[in-house]
């Protein structure tokens, strides 16, 4: 039993196992990067099931749409974490005492080296010796009698070494980054709309690491200011950027604001968070005017349909003013469903747009009124109605309509909706993750340390003076490479020219 416990350990921390397990990591990553997953958009995990049908459930019982949180992934993970660490510690202790390590002996017959050079000299051994030495500066060498043993190329272990702890320290990086990091989009309205990070509440989707679980955010706050962006004449985004203000850490407490110009790629770094500017869309703002005269205007964040054209859906949903009964509340409830056009483009009456970009927009809309089904206690996309209350007959369909800026249309009861203005709404993204600087430092460590361990090559010299009868020297110089790389032969003849001089016997 002890003598399977000690083979698999050793296989378990040998070299080969530990690629392999880095190939198998890479591999099982692969779902999360080609499917979608429920942590990121649960909506398009549920569309692929549907899409795919058995095969889609076959893969929903591998996990493959939640790979990063599966037994399997966390097993492979940790094997391979324990197999670098198992199989770098003993290196790391060799490679110490190899450090200490005077160098190999001349061996006795130089001559079934690699690489080997003699000749017969007019000098003493101490002087041939005394050559070998001047010639071999910088080597790390031992001399006997008349003999010298050289040794050059440890950076290469140096090197490798740095490698396999710097890819040990990313992936503990990772892990811990999985667990202490968390990222969030939230929509905010241009021209004066704030966010403060000051729990998960504030955010529009939050996904926590393992060991969040958001009473403790970073805090800061941001204004979004004026919000402009720049198309192509065929409506392609050329860039985004939008004028905010923060405050973080002592700005909180004096309630002081530092401007700042947030553009794609080009984040607000404050106190270990990174705020992105993702996006934007259009917040059209309607006003009711209820029977009584009273009015309630409301604008609501519409959700864009086309990217290219910025064509928006959404729903703007209004309460009646002055009604305490719940149910005629209910029955008074109005909704403003329809099509945005930035920069409208009718075909009849048929509406859809051209481009992204504001100019003279329009709305398709279809007013609703009824139970909007918003009081039930279930939760309700922004962007749409239930149509559940529709085809059970509680929400109709009252009106339907294109208005431009400043129109508006009157309903049977005398209820009239104008479509006032519209609006710049920006997407951001928090992002906080502390370990991105020890991923940085380690990532810049493999290179380096990979860098090092293919150029610097591993090689021995020897070198033996023994006197002759004649009263001249037999120099024999022997050379070996550790290593197959190309070059050591080129390297080898100049120390031999210039320990033997270029005499030859």
């Amino acid at each position: 039993m002890i003598a399977f416990l000690r083979n698999t350990w050793r296989g378990l921390t040998s070299m080969r196992t530990a690629l392999t397990l880095l190939f198998l990591l890479a591999l099982a990553a692969m779902p999360g990067a080609l499917l979608p997953q429920l942590s990121l958009n649960a909506a398009k995990v549920d569309q692929y099931i549907a899409e795919h049908g058995w095969w889609g459930e076959f893969l929903q019982k591998l996990g493959f749409f939640e790979v990063y949180a599966t037994p399997w992934f966390a097993a492979i993970y940790l094997l391979l974490f324990t197999s670098l660490v198992g199989c770098l510690l003993p290196r790391l202790w060799e490679y110490f005492k190899q450090m200490r390590a005077r160098p190999v002996l001349t061996p006795r017959n130089l001559s079934r080296m690699p690489h080997h050079a003699q000749a017969v000299l007019d000098v003493t051994p101490e002087e041939a010796v005394g050559r070998a030495k001047k010639a071999m500066r910088g080597w790390r060498m031992d001399t006997g009698d008349g003999t010298v043993s050289a040794e050059r190329g440890y950076l290469r272990e140096t090197g490798n070494l740095v490698f396999h702890f710097a890819l040990l320290g990313l992936l503990v990086s990772f892990a811990l980054g999985k667990m202490f990091s968390y990222e969030g989009q939230v929509i905010v309205q241009a021209d004066g709309g704030q966010f403060c990070n000051g729990g998960i509440f504030n955010y529009d989707q939050f996904r926590p690491g393992l060991r969040v679980d958001g009473t403790d955010l970073t805090p800061f706050c941001v204004e979004i200011g004026k919000f402009s962006a720049d198309y192509l004449d065929n409506g392609q985004p050329v860039g985004f950027k939008a004028d905010i203000r923060y405050q973080s850490g002592a700005d909180l407490a004096a309630n002081s604001w530092e401007p700042y110009t947030l553009q794609v790629n080009h984040p607000l770094r404050t106190d270990g968070d990174r705020l992105y500017l993702l996006g934007h869309g259009y917040t059209p703002t309607f006003t009711v005017t209820f029977p009584n005269g009273e009015k309630r205007t409301q604008g609501i964040q519409w959700l864009p349909t086309d990217q290219l054209t910025l064509a928006s859906e959404g729903a703007t949903k209004f309460d009646p003013p002055g009604v305490t009964d719940s149910d005629q509340r209910r029955k008074g409830q109005i909704a403003v469903t329809g099509l945005l056009a930035p920069t409208p483009l009718l075909h009849g009456s048929i509406l859809n747009s051209k481009f992204p970009a504001l100019n003279n927009p329009m709305v398709a809309v279809d007013v609703y009124r009824g139970d909007l089904g918003v009081d039930d206690g279930r939760g309700q996309s922004i962007f749409s109605i239930d149509m559940k209350m529709v085809d059970q007959g509680r929400l109709q369909k009252v009106a339907r309509k294109n208005l431009a800026l400043g129109e508006e249309l009157t309903l049977d009861d005398g209820t009239k909706v104008r479509f006032d203005s519209v609006n710049d709404w920006v997407s951001l993204q928090v992002s906080h993750d502390p370990t991105q600087g020890y991923v940085l430092v380690f990532a810049i460590l493999i290179v380096l340390g990979l860098g090092v361990s293919l150029t610097v090559k591993r090689r021995r010299v020897w070198v033996r003076a023994t006197p002759q009868d004649d009263g001249r020297t037999l120099v024999e110089v022997g050379g070996l490479a550790r290593t197959d790389q190309a070059g050591y032969g080129e390297e080898f003849t100049r120390l031999a020219r210039a320990v033997l001089n270029e005499e030859k016997s």
